[in-house]
């Protein structure tokens, strides 16, 4: 009786957990269509400054991807969380393809660039897609914003083709941030409604060490990997604070990129 008690009472705290985990996804979603709407205002007249600057990051990122190995003409290409300036839509010709769960939204506000190739309104977390359907996967700096950035990555793999590549980054953050955004998740969940804007826009603040463990149990194999931890501390240190936060990033750095590019095992 006392294990089924304990089982029970498992059950019902990682029920919560992962209720608070979708609570918050949600919150996240809503903040940045909230975000993009005001941005679209902002954008009128200026599209064609917003496409040269999608143009060069599709660039820079495919000639990264092609100085690992070259994409075949034909191939598949998928962008998970392709969100509003993606890197679907400038990617190049071959058969690609955009997701995001505020698809249909974005494609509304900025139609100048969305209508370049087709999206779907779906989350990370559960891909619509067969098996091995793309030859190529995007994801830019997305999973820290959804649920299960875990189960996003595990669907990341299980839609590549063997010897297909993924291209992948996410922001990293020193240790202290990490507690500091489980601790907003905790009083969130607890019922207080205090947001601190920067995790209230994210369901986790990695760390590099929990970035890199998401890959772990997956069948990638990493053929390029590099963060610029040591960049971004000194980019805060050398911009002028603006407020208590920055001061606190020349000591504990806070968005650094970690970027990777694997290859599924065949």
């Amino acid at each position: 009786m006392e294990d089924s008690r304990n089982v029970e009472a498992g059950g019902a705290r990682r029920g919560r957990r992962e209720g608070a985990r979708l609570r918050r996804a949600r919150r996240a979603l809503e903040r940045q269509l909230a975000y993009q709407r005001a941005k679209a205002e902002k954008a009128r007249g200026r599209e064609a400054e917003i496409i040269e600057a999608m143009r060069r990051h599709s660039s820079r990122v495919r000639a990264l991807v092609e100085d690992v190995r070259p994409i075949p003409a034909g191939a598949r290409v998928l962008e998970v969380g392709s969100g509003a300036h993606g890197l679907i839509f400038y990617f190049g010709g071959e058969t690609r393809v955009g997701l995001d769960p505020l698809a249909a939204d974005y494609a509304l506000l900025f139609p100048a660039w969305q209508s370049r190739a087709p999206t779907i309104a779906a989350r990370g977390e559960e891909l619509p897609f067969a098996d091995a359907s793309f030859d190529l996967v995007l994801c830019d700096n997305v999973v820290d914003h959804a649920e299960s950035p875990a189960r996003i990555v595990r669907e990341l793999a299980r839609v590549l083709a063997p010897g297909g590549l993924l291209y992948f980054t996410v922001n990293v953050h020193h240790p202290v941030y990490a507690a500091a955004a489980a601790a907003h998740s905790a009083w969130n969940a607890a019922g207080l409604p205090f947001e601190i804007g920067p995790f209230a826009d994210h369901t986790v603040h990695l760390t590099l060490e929990a970035a890199r463990a998401l890959f772990r149990p997956l069948p990638l194999r990493l053929l390029r990997e590099r963060h610029n931890i040591e960049e971004a501390r000194a980019l805060a240190r050398r911009n002028p604070p603006r407020h208590p936060g920055d001061r606190l990033k020349r000591i504990f750095f806070k968005n650094a990129l970690y970027e990777i590019v694997a290859e599924r095992e065949k």
